[in-house]
């Protein structure tokens, strides 16, 4: 089931050992516990016992790293060669406690369950035990269990273990799923063969008198609740290899459930005719189903050892050791952990498709088929759709593979007439997808699927369509980002998951469900004119990653390409392509430029030109950038976006132009002094004369009264420092401003104190009035990215800031006693990169600076700026997970840009050295423009 990926190396070719491997080792070991049948003493038993477990791991691990084994054969070995070494164990355990005959009491049977009784363990797995009698055990058949949990326990393995009667057996797992569950795998190990054989008997009786019913719901809850707390999608980037959606348990679930309904030990033992079942899985599925055991087996195998304990999920530092480990290397434009998590997230998904195919068809064969009947609508009936058990699915007399496009009527009918789709109609569509190739060029098909696209409750459809195969098929270009990841903290799904998230959001905005956190966005997207396009857009705003090169100009050619053929007309076309093209134009802007430039704001209104299109661009944007993961979006954000594109709008309504900078300014102060009105005239006209032209285009007129009123009292009070603090909620931030003496490296002392304070910059103005003063203001979070806002915090801020002014907080110290990222984090690579920027700005130079983030970071970059006799006039600070991305727009001493190649260099050089963890060498990556 899974496509084809190329270049992969096979890890199923493996064989096991030898089936004489394992009970080679049982002789030898009872031998020398029992000499001439007389158990050796206790610390001499550990001693050997030691060894034992030594050997045993140890040949596993050496045989599964030399690729000799595949991860099941390994799970499989090492579940045998413990066999041998627990019934040994147990025999030791029996002779020191005497034979239950001898005692007069009831024997028992050692029965393996859980994984460890499917025959299967994972190298730091618990080993599940089970001591099962007749009868309560005596005191002497507590003892050997005791003393061999003892044994287990010392030997440092983790073991879960039960003591039951037969009878106890069938009781606790008629009231717990849990326990029926790991009774299903029960397995003889050694004692009593028949106490085991009667349970055997009476478990089997169990389950066919409680049927299946209860088991499979007990058992669809769990995984449920399963995969809510580890990951309801298969595509998140750091996935639970176990027990999050498409890993193992999945598996093990349908095993579960086909061993309940029809006593299977294998899966391939569903295929054929004569198989339990009438054949509930073709030979492909059943070859599927084991490639996606094995796979998932080495993967986890690989996780064991890397980590040295029971690890189940794989995190960013672990993915690039096990992708090396199990052969990826670079192939074109993907490096080699990005095709290794390819490989995983393909077979996460191809995990979900099995458990859609096989799971209803385990139901319908144990508990009969459903109650088919007419849709009780003439148009459905017609359309070839019926009903049962209240949920669509495809009439019985229609032939999907000679009618390709029912499958999109069927879901377009399960949206519209508010039905849920019938499992069985899920396994249909899953073995029908490969025939929407011939739907590519079918102008009906292709208008139904744009239907559905941009109609109620979108990504839930869209997500069947993924998830089933059909897209993949529909639209080749969709089938390249199925499962690409970009190995960054940023990006919490892969692409297509990303895609389908971000098509909700849009829905959502339609819907006004985002109405508070977004609400320009919200408002906008129901006066647009071009509704189609834009969820079009959406959908193929990332198509071209992964292909090298700007995905942004290849996604427009796709689009191009794509659009015609989904019958949309050229200019709707060619706003979905212009979308694609643009699509990081509003983020990028917002977040890495000064809004408050002119230039900044006419540079965007001429690449946009229309109203209709930022109305489109700036709902794409914010659809996009929530979709991302659920700490990208906050309130600043929104804010900066908002405040974009409300000056950019002014601009296209004003045709074209802004008011001059002169009267701008004297329109700002004018609204400052008619807030002033209270404050005394010689007052009010100092402050009126402090500013420099840019400090007025800068703030709004509350923000400048505020000035005013905290200027005054400073003054009044020779005050030489005076900082303010006021929380703004609605923006998620908190604004701090302070006033005090300018002086070079300000701002880098700043930004220092708010690292130790433990704030995070998120945007700053720097001003210095015409008093020689500076009133530099900061916008900062904590760091879950709310405002920073704790009383005793702020109150701690304060006095950072003037104990860093003062020389008294000794900053690099301060700043290396803060708390490190987590050592997952630490694999992504985040190379330094600085690019210097003379043509964004009329006015300044703008220098981006790119690398990884890390406290204090912004206190080296500003040090590096000043120590070249620079000034920031702005700053805009900008995190994508690891990777912080700062932009400053500086002077120099003369108020000038930075053109001169010499001093270009030696800030370059400066900026890349800020940039490298303090024991990391730079590779930087440096351009100027």
């Amino acid at each position: 089931m899974t496509a084809s990926l190329g270049h992969l190396p096979d890890i199923a070719a493996s064989a096991a050992p030898p089936p004489a491997e394992a009970p080679e080792v049982l002789p030898d070991l009872v031998a020398a516990l029992l000499p001439n049948g007389q158990p050796v003493p206790r610390d001499v038993a550990l001693g050997l016992l030691r060894r034992q477990l030594g050997r045993i791991q140890g040949r596993v691990q050496r045989a599964f790293e030399a690729h000799d084994l595949s991860g099941l054969a390994a799970a499989r070995w090492l579940a045998a060669l413990t066999d041998g070494m627990v019934s040994a164990i147990h025999g030791y355990a029996v002779a020191q406690a005497g034979t239950a005959a001898a005692r007069g009491e009831p024997s028992f049977a050692l029965i393996a369950t859980g994984g460890y009784g499917r025959g299967v363990l994972a190298p730091y797995s618990d080993i599940d035990l089970l001591f099962l009698s007749d009868a309560p055990l005596g005191a002497g058949g507590r003892r050997a269990v005791e003393y061999m949990l003892y044994l287990l326990w010392d030997l440092g393995l983790k073991v879960g273990h039960a003591t039951r009667s037969v009878a106890e057996c069938i009781e606790d797992a008629r009231g717990d799923a849990t326990i029926q569950t790991a009774l299903i795998d029960a397995r003889f190990l050694a004692g009593d063969r028949a106490v085991f054989e009667r349970f055997d008997a009476a478990f089997a009786e169990f389950r066919r008198a409680s049927g299946l019913a209860a088991f499979l719901a007990a058992k669809r809850a769990e995984r449920t609740t399963r995969h809510t707390r580890y990951g309801e999608s298969p595509f998140l980037v750091e996935p639970h290899v176990k027990e999050g959606r498409g890993g193992l348990r999945d598996l093990q679930t349908l095993y579960w459930l086909a061993r309940h309904a029809f006593g299977v030990q294998r899966m391939p033992e569903l295929v054929g005719p004569g198989s339990p079942g009438g054949g509930l899985l073709t030979p492909q599925e059943a070859r599927a189903i084991r490639r996606a055991w094995n796979f998932l087996w080495t993967v986890r195998f690989h996780l064991h050892y890397v980590t040295g304990r029971a690890e189940e999920r794989l995190t960013f530092d672990l993915q690039p050791v096990v992708g090396a480990r199990m052969g990826y290397t670079r192939h074109g434009v993907q490096d080699g952990v990005e095709r290794f998590m390819k490989h995983l997230f393909l077979t996460a998904r191809d995990v979900v498709r099995l458990t859609r195919l096989l799971e209803p068809a385990i139901e319908r064969a144990a508990l009969g088929p459903p109650a088919v009947v007419p849709a009780g609508d003439a148009a459905l009936s017609q359309a070839g759709m019926a009903l049962a058990d209240g949920k669509v699915l495809f009439s019985p007399d229609r032939n999907v593979a000679e009618d390709p496009a029912i499958m999109l009527r069927l879901v377009r009918a399960a949206r519209d007439r508010g039905f849920e789709i019938h499992p069985l109609a899920h396994r249909a569509l899953i073995r029908n997808a490969r025939f929407a190739v011939r739907l590519r060029d079918d102008p009906a098909a292709n208008a139904l699927f744009v239907d559905l696209l941009s109609g109620r409750d979108p990504a839930r459809w869209m997500r069947v369509l993924n998830e089933v195969g059909f897209l993949s098929r529909f639209m080749p270009d969709w089938a390249r980002i199925v499962g690409l990841m970009q190995f960054d903290t940023y990006h919490v799904f892969t692409v297509e998951e990303h895609t389908i998230e971000a098509i909700g959001v849009l829905a959502q905005l339609e819907r006004g469900d985002l109405a508070e956190v977004a609400p320009v966005a919200s408002e906008l997207v129901g006066q647009v004119q071009s509704r189609r396009a834009l969820y079009v857009a959406v959908m193929l705003h990332d198509i071209a990653k992964g292909r090298g090169g700007d995905h942004s100009e290849l996604g427009a050619q796709v689009a191009l390409d794509l659009c015609p053929r989904l019958g949309l007309a050229p200019e709707e076309t060619e706003t979905v392509s212009w979308l694609v093209l643009n699509h990081l134009l509003i983020s990028q802007t917002a977040f890495k430029r000064d809004i408050d430039d002119p230039k900044t704001i006419l540079d965007i209104a001429e690449t946009v030109q229309s109203p209709e299109r930022l109305r489109l661009l700036l709902v794409l944007t914010v659809a996009d950038m929530r979709a991302v993961g659920p700490k990208v979006w906050n309130g600043w954000k929104a804010t900066l976006l908002r405040e974009l594109y409300w000056r950019v709008a002014e601009v296209l309504a004003g045709g074209l132009s802004v008011p001059e900078r002169d009267t701008r300014v004297a329109r700002a102060r004018a609204a400052a002094a008619s807030l002033l009105g209270g404050m005394a005239k010689p007052d009010l006209d100092r402050f009126l004369s402090l500013g420099y032209p840019g400090y007025w285009l800068s703030f709004d007129p509350e923000t400048h009264a505020r000035h005013a009123m905290m200027i005054r009292e400073a003054e009044a009070e020779a005050a030489p420092l005076t900082v303010r603090t006021r929380v703004i909620e609605a923006r998620s931030v908190t604004e701090v401003t302070v006033y005090c003496t300018d002086h070079p490296g300000l701002f880098s002392r700043i930004a220092g104190a708010l690292a130790v304070a433990g704030a995070s910059i998120v945007d700053a103005r720097i001003h210095t009035m015409t008093n020689g003063m500076a009133l530099d203001t900061f916008w900062v979070q904590d760091a879950a990215g709310g405002a920073f806002d704790a009383p005793h915090r702020l109150a701690r801020l304060a006095v950072l800031i003037e104990q860093s002014l003062s020389g008294r907080l000794r900053l690099a110290e301060e700043i290396g006693k803060l708390r490190r990222e987590p050592a997952r984090l630490r694999a992504v690579t985040i190379p330094p990169r600085v690019v210097i920027d003379n043509h964004a700005s009329n006015t300044h130079t703008v220098i981006e600076v790119n690398g990884r983030d890390r406290p204090g970071l912004l206190h080296a970059v500003t040090a590096a700026i000043s120590d070249q006799g620079l000034q920031i006039a702005s700053a805009h600070i900008t995190t994508y997970g690891v990777r912080a991305v700062d932009v400053f727009y500086v002077k120099d001493v003369f108020g000038l840009k930075v053109e001169n190649e010499r001093k270009l260099a030696a800030l370059r050089a400066a900026l890349v050295g800020a940039l490298a963890a303090p024991d990391a060498a730079a590779d930087p990556a440096i351009r100027v423009v």
